[in-house]
């Protein structure tokens, strides 16, 4: 992937191929302008860019994608996809503009535009089999020896759980498959919002549902097959039932937001679980076969 990533020529063919499909070629490739959709363009080399004979504009190949407008050579780009995709627990964005040779701004867009092409289409599939259900809440802890903080100095006790002020985030995963992981508010977490959200992203019918003992998800068993681990006597139940895989997953973000990013705004978020959620429901597919899957997803992620 990385030596792929160093050749420009093979990256501009695979990017028109990417782009315009089994048409392109290095010497004479189709485009289509973007305004018009017309196909009768012509190609302006000095320019690297292409002349729409119908419209009479020009147009650049990162029109509609997450390269669009942008003063980096797609090496670079490339580059940073083959980079982010191989950092388990991320690559912030200072990193990254080391990495790059860029500057810490540059590298921060950079490091958002690939995310939108690991955010999760609007059609997607639901999740089967056995799912397990938890939710997590992420942000900062008090450093030690600031006030407020938990037995350091006094103050009021951060509460932990539940109860904490934290962003709440909650999760579904489907074992050997696929994760999903959702941003809410604290007002969500009530049985009617989680049965609403078990409902859009799993296919009741035809899957098992493992959470733990909280109350908020009793009203899942009125519509589909319910099983509950007490995590106040176990982590996995006599019958096998318990949400590991997924709490392995919550650790795996939270030690990247804490060893790399250090500290997420609530706004940012979600992108940055896209981030997480695509790596990890890709995490046995070949690395040069991702490289290729997210530059495709690049187009029209704008």
């Amino acid at each position: 992937m990385l030596q792929l990533a160093s050749d420009v020529a093979a990256l501009l063919d695979l990017w028109r191929t990417i782009v315009y499909g089994s048409r392109s070629t290095v010497s004479h490739f189709f485009s289509e302008c973007p305004s018009c959709k017309s196909d009768r363009t012509t190609p302006l080399p000095a320019e690297k860019r292409h002349h729409c004979n119908g419209c009479n504009t020009t147009f650049s190949v990162t029109v509609g994608t997450i390269f669009h407008q942008t003063h980096l050579d797609l090496q670079k780009w490339f580059l940073a996809v083959s980079l982010v995709l191989n950092a388990k627990k991320g690559l912030s964005a200072r990193q990254l503009a080391r990495d790059l040779e860029v500057n810490k701004d540059t590298g921060w867009r950079i490091g958002m535009q690939i995310r939108k092409a690991m955010a999760e289409q609007d059609q997607r599939e639901l999740l089967t089999g056995v799912i397990e259900m938890d939710e997590t809440y992420i942000g900062g802890k008090p450093r030690k020896g600031n006030t407020g903080s938990s037995g350091q100095g006094g103050g009021d006790k951060r509460r932990r759980g539940r109860g904490t002020d934290k962003t709440p985030v909650v999760g579904m995963l489907e074992r050997g498959g696929r994760v999903r992981a959702q941003v809410v508010k604290k007002t969500d977490l009530t049985s009617k919002r989680l049965a609403a959200l078990v409902r859009q992203h799993v296919d009741t019918e035809n899957a098992i549902l493992f959470t733990d003992q909280y109350q908020g998800y009793i009203r899942i068993k009125q519509f589909m097959e319910h099983r509950v681990v007490n995590h106040a006597k176990e982590y996995v139940a006599d019958d096998g039932t318990h949400i590991n895989v997924l709490e392995g997953f919550w650790a795996l973000v939270k030690r990247g937001i804490v060893g790399q990013y250090h500290h997420i705004t609530v706004r940012h978020l979600p992108s940055y679980l896209h981030e997480f959620g695509y790596r990890f429901d890709h995490r046995g597919v070949d690395a040069d076969a991702l490289f290729g899957k997210t530059l495709a997803r690049a187009v029209g992620a704008r």
